[in-house]
């Protein structure tokens, strides 16, 4: 089965930014883009001193909006399959139901302290938490000419071989089909003095020390991506602090940031993990939050 590349526009700037960024990343990819806006029928008499009208108006109004964007990707990529689907809905159901069914989901983000558009208030989170596919979420200024040599895939490992490994496949693969280099960056900080055990401070002691030993760690993990995708660069980054401010500080030259999801439900609803949190809100490039495998 194919799985399209699937974007979620709402009118926004952002959400134009997403869909542009997505239909490059299906013609790189050799998928069909898959174009979604849903929408809920606004009850009103007026908002500020419009007439909203009726159900079969205001999805007259969508549909309209749909195709007018839909026609300048066709314009820009001709030869791209391009479907597009209206459907009415909870946002939250709508984009997690498309997203099973994607390669992945690609989203506006405002970013700076909010997330806007489909993303409203607790919105993004909850499609965070529950879309099995990687979630990509791009701002307005988003640019084709950010896709360049020089600009890197950045992707965060942390843990063991396997914890970061779908976010690890996925920047590789991206970065194969955009010819760019991987900045590999694994995060580390002091551990508590009751953390240490007989067995760490054996492993620790065999390393040459704490940065040797996260150093290995790194290596291990990305050992068989390097196997994999031989022809792609690695920069290994291994760097003393927190992990979303380590990111962070090499967003400035990445085309793509790639977080691992570690989310999880609050009796007020879904949270995503703080590194995902502050890159999503802080990075000015596109960033793709990549569930487990």
């Amino acid at each position: 089965m194919t799985r399209p590349i699937t974007a979620g526009i709402d009118g926004t700037g952002e959400s134009l930014a997403a869909l542009a960024w997505a239909a490059r990343e299906a013609v790189r990819r050799g998928l069909p883009l898959r174009v979604v806006h849903a929408w809920r029928f606004e009850a009103h008499d007026a908002v500020d001193g419009v007439d909203t009208g009726d159900r079969a108006t205001q999805e007259r109004w969508v549909r309209e909006a749909a195709g007018e964007a839909v026609r300048a990707v066709r314009e820009r990529h001709p030869d791209l399959p391009v479907a597009v689907d209206v459907l009415e809905g909870d946002a939250v159901n709508t984009l997690t139901g498309v997203a099973a069914e994607a390669e992945m989901l690609v989203l506006g983000s405002r970013g700076h302290g909010r997330i806007l558009g489909f993303l409203v208030g607790s919105v993004g989170q909850q499609v965070i938490v529950d879309a099995e596919r990687p979630v990509v979420f791009v701002r307005a200024g988003d640019r084709p000419s950010h896709e360049v040599a020089g600009h890197e895939i950045v992707v965060g490992q942390q843990g063991g071989p396997q914890d970061s490994a779908a976010a690890l496949g996925f920047a590789f693969e991206t970065a194969a089909r955009r010819g760019a280099t991987v900045r590999a960056v694994r995060a580390w900080t002091l551990p508590p003095v009751f953390a240490y055990s007989p067995a760490s401070l054996q492993l620790l002691d065999e390393a040459g020390g704490l940065e040797p030993y996260e150093r290995k760690g790194l290596a291990a993990a990305l050992a068989p991506w390097r196997e994999r995708y031989p022809d792609v660069h690695v920069v290994e980054h291994v760097e003393m602090g927190s992990a979303g401010q380590v990111l962070l500080s090499v967003a400035g030259t990445a085309q793509l940031m790639v977080v691992g999801r570690r989310a999880h439900r609050t009796a007020v609803g879904a949270r995503i993990g703080s590194v995902a949190h502050g890159v999503l809100h802080h990075a000015d490039c596109p960033v793709a939050v990549v569930p487990p495998a």
